[in-house]
């Protein structure tokens, strides 16, 4: 596994030159199967069905655990299973066309989650790899949705980084053609609330508002009746509204991104512990540039709360560090609160450091 994260490592960083999207010819020609030849074709191991749900059922399970714990609990072993196991299944014989795709497009997710719990740990140059990784297996298995799914992660990566317009470019290209079109309403609003994101982020106001709009019925369009992907079923009204209040942040709208913010944080189930400790880590930020210090206090208490409870996250501890810094101004201010709050951040991160 450490020589793995070196190889992946390799280049160092987060690379801007990796995110340029492939042409359409591309596209066309990763869906064709490759084919083995000679003695590689009598050595391939048989792969069915029940390999297909075996790798599904691996990927839900450390995307429940992704969920409650954080990305930095068991990336390495999931990431394991995918160069060990995995790969085996993908240079395999496959019964059919069918198998073969729905291999790939198992094997794609898999590498697509590592790639989220890298990103979610601040491993930005793995999860960037990864998630490079996933998009080839996604178009090999002539998985659309899929395809833009892994796209939506790598624009929230950039977007985050402070890459802007190459955001905006990734969140683009997810929703265009049958990456959208072919896509589950859960799946549509998920797409459509990132490209609302990065809309806001480089500055266009009223086609992030409509984006909004559009992730808002998508969602509602969602129903028991329609089968959605594993993938989305983290994506619930707690995720848009949490979309929701950092694009309206990166508008300017204070008021209205605190108001989204607590809307998430009220509807989110409690399996969903990382993401709340990311959400109330942000809701604090734009608490306290709204001038309630006090406020934001409350609500960074529980993201420390939940740190100290387990969770291994690194956009949870950067919400530490952020807390930590916000509340330098303050340190010599008479406000007990904010002076508990600051020693108790630094008794974390000297912990976790």
């Amino acid at each position: 596994m450490d020589t793995d994260r070196r190889c992946l490592l390799a280049g160092g960083v987060y690379s801007l030159a990796a995110l340029v999207l492939p042409g359409e010819g591309w596209w066309r020609e990763m869906t064709l199967p490759p084919a083995l030849a000679g003695a590689q074709a009598l050595r391939a191991k048989r792969v069915g069905r029940h390999d297909v749900d075996t790798v599904r059922s691996l990927t839900a399970a450390f995307s429940r655990m992704d969920q409650s714990r954080g990305g930095g609990h068991g990336r390495r072993a999931l990431a394991q299973y995918l160069h060990s196991e995995v790969s085996v299944f993908l240079r395999g014989h496959h019964p059919d066309e069918n198998v073969r795709r729905d291999m790939f497009s198992a094997a794609a997710e898999l590498a697509y989650l590592s790639g989220w719990m890298a990103f979610d740990n601040a491993e930005h140059a793995v999860a960037q790899k990864y998630f490079t990784v996933a998009l080839k297996l996604a178009a090999q298995a002539d998985n659309p949705p899929l395809a833009g799914h892994i796209l939506r992660a790598m624009a929230h990566q950039a977007i985050d980084l402070g890459f802007f317009p190459q955001g905006l470019e990734l969140s683009s290209a997810s929703v265009r053609g049958q990456r959208y079109a072919a896509a589950t309403p859960r799946e549509k609003a998920l797409l459509g609330v990132v490209h609302a994101r990065g809309l806001a982020a480089n500055g266009h106001k009223r086609d992030a508002a409509k984006a909004l709009l559009r992730a808002e019925g998508d969602l509602a369009a969602a129903s028991p009746g329609i089968q959605e992907p594993h993938r989305t079923f983290f994506f619930s009204e707690a995720s848009l509204a949490h979309e929701t209040a950092c694009t309206l942040r990166d508008l300017g709208d204070g008021s209205g991104a605190i108001q989204q913010f607590r809307r998430s944080v009220r509807t989110r189930g409690t399996e969903f512990r990382r993401t709340h400790a990311v959400t109330l880590g942000y809701m604090g930020a734009v608490q306290i540039a709204d001038g309630s210090v006090e406020e934001a206090c409350a609500t960074w208490g529980l993201v420390l709360d939940a740190m100290e409870d387990g969770i291994y996250s690194g956009r949870a501890r950067h919400a530490v560090v952020d807390m930590k810094r916000l509340l330098s101004p303050y340190r010599h201010r008479d406000i007990p609160v904010a002076r508990r709050l600051r020693a108790r951040a630094t008794a974390y991160l000297a912990h976790v450091d």
